[in-house]
């Protein structure tokens, strides 16, 4: 039985991977082979269903979360500015303040990354919209290639650093639950919980 358990695992986890090139989307490929495996863990006798009751509890506590809640909205804006063209204007606008300066360009692309890190909170969607926007005029300035690129990687990985990124709120609630366990765990009273704006 102990080596069912992490045989399926990996086996779900190679599963993920074949099925994510098909096209379907993320959270549907990865519920649905969650739930094909729990099936599969329930006949080998490695997995009781009744867990998957805890779901929902587990879903409205989540919800209920002040500090999560402001997730969606952060990904509702950063779609909004790949959409729509205000990216581009932003772009366009801060390189003809620039444009007179040494790496006038590479400077608005800086910026343009630190305004946007916030409000996508992934690295992923960062790049892909400088990479998008700056990269080719960057280019058809006489950049060089390897410059060009290094400027629009470095300005994307800001989104993980500024605050108030996705990733950093989600860590700033782990960090609050793990401290207040800690102090459950010395027998301290858990009022005095670590605020998220001093994490």
């Amino acid at each position: 039985m102990s080596g069912v358990i992490p045989a399926l695992g990996l086996i779900m986890f190679g599963a993920v991977f074949l099925l994510l090139p098909f096209g379907f989307p993320v959270g549907f490929t990865l519920m649905g082979t969650a739930m094909l495996f729990a099936l599969i863990g329930h006949f080998a006798g490695a997995f009781d269903l009744m867990l998957l009751t805890a779901l929902p509890q587990r879903l409205l506590g989540l919800m209920e979360n002040d500090l999560l809640q402001a997730i969606p909205l952060f990904v509702y804006l950063g779609v909004i500015m790949q959409r729509t063209t205000l990216a581009a204007e932003l772009l366009e606008a801060m390189s003809g303040l620039f444009g007179k300066h040494a790496g006038g360009l590479s400077i608005s692309t800086v910026i343009l990354g630190a305004l946007l890190a916030p409000t996508t909170g992934a690295v992923g969607a960062s790049v892909l919209t400088l990479g998008l926007l700056a990269l080719p005029a960057m280019l058809n300035a006489g950049y060089e290639r390897s410059l060009a690129c290094g400027v629009v990687c470095s300005a994307g990985t800001l989104g993980t650093v500024l605050p108030p990124s996705i990733i950093l709120i989600v860590l700033a609630d782990l960090m609050r639950g793990a401290n207040a366990e800690a102090q459950i765990m010395r027998g301290e009273d858990v009022h005095g919980a670590l605020i998220i704006k001093d994490i």
